[in-house]
């Protein structure tokens, strides 16, 4: 009991971020599952059920949040997302811990309020919709043939532009090299697969910027 007061009290003062969210109370299995898939397709992270955003302790009443969450990884999550799941107590109350691994299935999607599959990854404290490139690149992961390009003038285009401003978005790198949107997005998918660039997201978009050489020395 003394050991899950500290545990659960460090991870409430770490806050929500990129592997952790808090929620009051699940209301529905189809819309947790958007965070079990984001946190599958992203680096992994932990849901507090029982937790207010604000870090107050509420507690679960019932253990029907726990086959809430076994529901939405399983009917809702395509492929199923696996994930741990412990009781913890903490200031006289019960709080569900959920514990979700990055992935090497991925992509894994969603179901959406229309019925539509779709995949979510997580940036920061937030689920986002993932764009048709980034489900390109998880996509070629599972290639057991690799990713082969031909160095064109096309593909120098684009590293051009990125040298000259460090980082730029879709639509930027489109109009500063007249390519039509197919044909960049087939480079880009290429050139992030094979790592020469990475992909980024701040404030709810997609920027690519050359990939940091150091990590490769």
């Amino acid at each position: 009991m003394r050991d899950d007061e500290k545990y659960i009290s460090d991870l409430i003062a770490d806050g929500e971020h990129q592997r952790q969210d808090f929620k009051f109370e699940i209301t529905s299995s189809k819309k947790i599952a958007r965070t079990l898939v984001a946190f599958a397709n992203t680096d992994g992270g932990r849901l507090l059920i029982g937790v207010k955003d604000n870090g107050r302790i509420k507690g679960i009443i019932s253990d029907e949040e726990f086959y809430m969450i076994d529901a939405a990884a399983s009917m809702y999550c395509r492929p199923e997302v696996p994930f741990r799941g412990n009781r913890r107590e903490a200031e006289g109350k019960t709080i569900l811990e959920i514990n979700v691994e990055p992935s090497e299935k991925r992509p894994h999607y969603a179901q959406d309020d229309r019925g539509k599959w779709v995949a979510y990854h997580r940036v920061r404290d937030n689920n986002f919709l993932a764009d048709y490139i980034l489900l390109q690149v998880w996509k070629r992961e599972k290639r057991s043939s690799g990713t082969f390009i031909a160095y064109s003038e096309n593909e120098k285009k684009v590293l051009e532009v990125l040298d000259l401003n460090e980082s730029a978005d879709f639509d930027t790198l489109k109009q500063e090299t007249s390519l039509g949107k197919k044909a960049l997005q087939n480079i880009l998918i290429n050139l992030v697969s094979l790592g020469a660039l990475k992909m980024e997201f701040p404030e709810e978009k997609t920027i690519f910027l050359p990939d940091d050489p150091q990590q490769y020395i």
